[in-house]
C-alpha cells in the first residue's frame, strides 16, 4: 500500500511540475496576460480540472513552491533543539527556505520570470503581497511560540519581517541585474547573515 501511495505522490508531483514548466514556457512565449489556464493545461497534457487540483489561479503557478518553503521554515522552528539560540534557529529556518528556492525556483527559471512579471502584472503583485504577508504572520507566530519568554508578538513580527524582507530584497535585486542561480543564492545568504548579526 505504501508503494502505491508513493507512486501516486510521484505522479502528482510530475503533473504539478509539468504544469509549472508549461506555464513558464507559455508566459515567456506569449506573455502572461495572453495565456489561459486551458492553454497551460493543454500544454501539460492534462485537463483544466487537473490544473485546478494543483493551483487555484494562474498566478499561483508562479508561487508554486512558496507554501513548501514556509512549511520547511515552520517545521524548523517547531523542531527547535533544546537550548538552540534565537539567531541560530532563525538562520537555520531561513537557510532551508533559501536552499529550496535554489533547488526549485532558481533552477527552473520560475524566480526570474516571477520577478519580471511582478513588476508589470497587478494580479500577480496582489497575490505575491497576500502570500508574503500571510507567510510572515505564520512564521512570526511560530517564532514567538518557540521563544515565549524572549519574544512578544511585535518583536517576533519585526524579526521575521527584517529577515524575510532582507532576503527577498537581495534576491529580487540579484535577479533583476541578471545574476545566475549561485549568485542569487549567495545574495540571499549575505542578506540573512547581515540581519542575523543584529539579532545575536
Amino acid at each position: 500500500m505504501a508503494e502505491k501511495q508513493g507512486l501516486r505522490e510521484r505522479k502528482k508531483q510530475r503533473t504539478r511540475q509539468a504544469l509549472i514548466d508549461a506555464a513558464v514556457r507559455l508566459f515567456e512565449d506569449k506573455g502572461y496576460d495572453q495565456v489561459t489556464v486551458a492553454e497551460i493545461a493543454d500544454a501539460a497534457e492534462v485537463s483544466p480540472r487537473t490544473f485546478f487540483l494543483h493551483f487555484q489561479t494562474k498566478e499561483d503557478v508562479l508561487l508554486a513552491n512558496a507554501d513548501v518553503r514556509v512549511d520547511l521554515a515552520l517545521r524548523a522552528i517547531a523542531g527547535r533543539d533544546p537550548g538552540e539560540r534565537l539567531p541560530d534557529l532563525v538562520v537555520r529556518a531561513m537557510e532551508q527556505m533559501i536552499a529550496d528556492t535554489w533547488d526549485h525556483d532558481l533552477a527552473d527559471g520560475l524566480a526570474v520570470l516571477r520577478a519580471r512579471l511582478a513588476a508589470s502584472v497587478p494580479a500577480l503583485q496582489a497575490r505575491l503581497l497576500q502570500r508574503y504577508l500571510t507567510a510572515q504572520a505564520e512564521l512570526a507566530v511560530a517564532l514567538q511560540r518557540a521563544f515565549p519568554d524572549r519574544l512578544d508578538t511585535i518583536t517576533a513580527s519585526a524579526l521575521v519581517g527584517a529577515m524575510v524582507g532582507a532576503v527577498s530584497a537581495a534576491a529580487l535585486t540579484a535577479l533583476r541585474r541578471g545574476d545566475g542561480p549561485d549568485e542569487v543564492r549567495d545574495a540571499m545568504r549575505r542578506a540573512l547573515a547581515l540581519v542575523a548579526r543584529g539579532v545575536g
